[in-house]
């Protein structure tokens, strides 16, 4: 049985004694024992009474040399809840009573249940979530330090329709990707506070995006491009869901993977070097929140069979929200012809219609290979990624 001493001096209990006692208590496990040495005559009435109100258990007094009193205390049950008991790691499940506490605090009872709902360490935080959120971190940059606005623009005017009408395409979808985040981490439990803790630099990630593509689009004067009526409904859909996995899923792994090929493709035709060190940034970012995505998909789909099922659904309830979608927006898809035909001759739009059509084909199969990695057949594979959004978010 572990004993701590502490010297209370003329200490009273209201006057200071308890915080020597409280914490030395809170070192101990369940009945442990505190010895408390005082000089102080109202100790011997007031100790007594707060074990019993803080439910410790005291166990007596006895005069020593000198005229002082030693008192012992025995640690009472202190409920500690059990996503607390573990210290660092994460909990398999998070008691919504533990509130903001962070995870290893110990926390007192009769607290209020707060209402978080994600509460399965499974289902939220796959195991690299710490590195990954160091790396979010380490990589951040600024927007208007880091790109050459100095060597941007001066393009003849369809090229730069069509690198504003990407831009402003770009923009759309990732304002959908800063949203559709933000509405999980309020239900995270803060004992996976590295999740929530990702998901706030993905949303500054998303709002630098946003920053750079509408600034680059308006470069050449205020108007921006067209938003069509197929990318409103495709980003809608995503908005409306409800449940961590599908939305990691739908967005980072099939979304924001497809944009990874869309941002490649728009780096190696852009006309100047600002919009070619822009979304080589915002694809290093978007690589990050993919790598998430599979992450969580891989580990939920680890501990959950259904999930497959779950997730497939999922697409082709999108896909069916979508029905009558023929292909990419047309202004999206003239855009990218013109850009990496680099302008409007004819035989130059022919091979920028070869390489949008190229593009279209590396996604697919881009799609499928990510598919595999987060653990689908071939079959389910192919099938998910043919039903994929003709928005490519």
């Amino acid at each position: 049985m572990a004993v701590v001493a502490i010297d209370g001096g003329e200490l009273t209990v209201g006057g200071g004694l308890l915080a020597l006692v409280r914490p030395a208590l809170r070192l101990l496990e369940e009945d442990g024992i505190v010895a408390v040495l005082s000089s102080s005559a109202s100790v011997v009435d007031d100790l007594p009474s707060w074990c019993r109100a803080e439910g410790h258990e005291y166990l007596g007094s006895e005069e020593t040399a000198g005229g002082a009193r030693r008192y012992l205390i025995g640690r009472g049950r202190f409920s500690l809840r059990a996503a607390q008991e573990a210290g660092e790691a994460m909990p398999e499940r998070a008691d919504p009573i533990t509130g903001f506490a962070p995870r290893g605090a110990d926390v007192e009872p009769g607290g209020p249940a707060y209402p978080f709902d994600l509460l399965e360490r499974d289902h939220l935080a796959p195991p690299e979530i710490r590195k990954l959120y160091e790396q979010a971190v380490a990589a951040q940059w600024n927007a208007s330090r880091d790109i050459p606005w100095d060597k941007a623009g001066g393009h003849a005017p369809a090229l730069e329709a069509a690198v504003v009408q990407i831009m402003t395409f770009l923009a759309e979808n990732e304002l959908s990707a800063l949203y559709l985040p933000s509405k999980f981490i309020s239900r995270i439990h803060p004992a996976y506070a590295e999740v929530s803790m990702f998901l706030a630099t993905q949303l500054a990630d998303e709002a630098r995006h946003i920053e750079v593509f509408l600034r680059r689009a308006r470069l050449s004067g205020p108007r921006l491009g067209v938003s069509s009526v197929t990318t409103s409904r495709s980003l809608l859909s995503l908005l409306e869901l409800s449940d961590f996995s599908e939305a990691a899923f739908l967005l980072s792994v099939l979304g924001e993977g497809t944009f990874l090929d869309l941002l490649g493709y728009v780096e190696r035709h852009a006309p100047d070097e600002a919009t070619a060190e822009l979304v080589h940034r915002a694809r290093t970012d978007e690589s990050r929140h993919v790598h998430f995505g599979l992450a969580h998909v891989r580990a939920a789909l680890a501990c959950d069979s259904t999930l497959y099922a779950r997730l497939e659904q999922a697409v082709r309830h999108r896909a069916a929200t979508l029905h009558g979608v023929a292909g990419v927006p047309a202004p999206v898809q003239d855009a990218l012809i013109v850009l990496a035909a680099r302008g409007t001759e004819p035989g130059a739009v022919a091979r920028g219609h070869a390489a949008f059509r190229e593009l279209l084909d590396t996604m697919h199969a881009s799609r499928v290979k990510r598919l595999l990695h987060a653990g689908f057949t071939p079959e389910q594979a192919d099938t998910i990624s043919q039903l994929h959004t003709a928005n490519f978010m």
